[in-house]
């Protein structure tokens, strides 16, 4: 029957086990340390990494937007810029003080604030989506119909010149309550319309 080790050779393991914690500890923070910064890093900050993270290109909305507010549960967003301004694609596109709309995976809807130009006409954008998985086309909805575009028109963020509240951008826009009947009808009432418009801003010119 054998003997029990002596119990100065059980303890005098322990030193060794307390001087190798620290160790293990430390490589035990650094590890967590880099999980906690590609987190971060990960983490959408920007209104640009929000689309990217629905797979929207980023050239969506103009450069140097920094007020912009996300909500996760619902997918609502809304973005606040400076003055409003339009940005040149294949067709101009106007973007008001505050653009905002719902994020979903591939497409944007309920969309408000950002309006398109065919020939000489505003029409409001009313949501915008991407093929899943690409075709390389985005769609923006004007109503009527789909708009279609390259998706390379959309890469990055374009520069987006100021234009004042009360210039003409805002008279010439009109919603489905203008159209009537098939595209056709509709841009012949929106040109009745502006004609009649313009019309009127001669006439207060004249009397004032």
């Amino acid at each position: 029957m054998g003997h029990p080790p002596p119990k100065s050779s059980i303890f005098s393991h322990f030193p060794r086990l307390f001087l190798a914690f620290p160790h293990f500890l430390f490589a035990l923070l650094l590890i967590l340390f880099a999980a906690a910064s590609a987190a971060l890093a990960a983490a959408p900050t920007t209104i640009y990494d929000y689309l990217r993270l629905h797979d929207l290109p980023i050239g969506l909305f103009p450069k140097g937007i920094t007020e912009f507010s996300h909500d996760p549960s619902t997918g609502y967003f809304q973005v606040l810029l400076n003055q409003p301004c339009n940005a040149k694609f294949e067709n101009q596109v106007h973007y008001d003080f505050n653009v905002s709309g719902t994020l979903s995976f591939g497409q944007i809807g309920n969309l408000s604030g950002v309006t398109a130009q065919e020939l000489f006409l505003w029409f409001p954008v009313k949501g915008i989506r991407v093929d899943v998985p690409s075709s390389g086309l985005i769609y923006f909805d004007v109503g009527v119909v789909d708009k279609q575009f390259s998706l390379s028109l959309f890469e990055s963020p374009p520069d987006c010149t100021a234009v004042d509240p009360s210039g003409s951008n805002s008279i010439a826009v009109f919603d489905d309550k203008s159209r009537i009947g098939d595209s056709n009808t509709g841009s012949k009432i929106g040109l009745r319309k502006l004609g009649y418009e313009a019309g009127q801003r001669s006439t207060l010119r004249a009397s004032s």
